[in-house]
């Protein structure tokens, strides 16, 4: 139990996940900051929540003003990158194009540390060994925790979107259908109007 419980607090210090959710307004842009060193592993995960088509745009760029990514009109995604130098890494969701509709972002910013040497690490023999393999299942599990809990974060806003649309498609079709019964009540009713219409001017003739 000891173990376990060790193992878990080394996996929050040695992996970093800041979840949020924002609301960006119309001609608007939110942006985010994270300052990092070189060769620190970086993942951002976003979905659309709420808003419009479900869609927004996302820029992502580097300390010295390279755009590592930029995409337009995307619902939800993933990208991982390692940062090339160090500094402040910028991230911006834009909803500028929209008239009137805000957005609703869930997205998260997956920092791990860059890797440092230990005396442990560099010792030789079978314990030098023992602490790199440690350290790397310790690593691996963090990044699986930490995949299934967003995985999970994620799929229930899916599934709320999915359900949103199930019932806005739903409402549509019975909208469609009411009309679709109303037309055939009424060409019914004028048909037999004008058959009526008609057979009593022929025998007024």
């Amino acid at each position: 139990m000891k173990l376990i419980n060790g193992l878990l607090i080394i996996t929050c210090l040695i992996y970093n996940t800041h979840a949020y959710f924002i609301t960006v307004d119309a001609h608007t842009e939110e942006c985010f900051y994270e300052r990092v060193e070189k060769d620190t592993k970086m993942g951002l995960t976003f979905e659309i929540a709420e808003g419009g088509f479900l869609d927004i745009d996302l820029k992502i760029v580097g300390p010295d003003g390279k755009v590592i990514h930029n995409g337009e009109r995307e619902g939800g995604g993933k990208y991982t990158f390692a940062a090339y130098a160090p500094g402040v890494y910028t991230y911006c969701f834009s909803n500028q194009k929209s008239t009137l509709t805000s957005k609703v972002v869930m997205f998260n910013m997956e920092v791990s540390e860059p890797s440092k040497a230990t005396d442990e690490h560099n010792t030789e023999g079978d314990d030098g060994v023992n602490h790199r393999k440690l350290d790397d299942m310790i690593s691996d599990l963090s990044k699986s925790l930490s995949g299934v809990k967003n995985e999970q974060e994620y799929m229930q806003v899916r599934d709320r979107n999915h359900r949103a649309i199930n019932e806005s498609t739903n409402f549509r079709v019975v909208l469609w259908s009411i009309f679709e019964a109303s037309v055939l009540v009424s060409m019914t009713f004028g048909q037999i109007f004008y058959l009526k219409r008609f057979f009593e001017v022929r025998r007024v003739v």
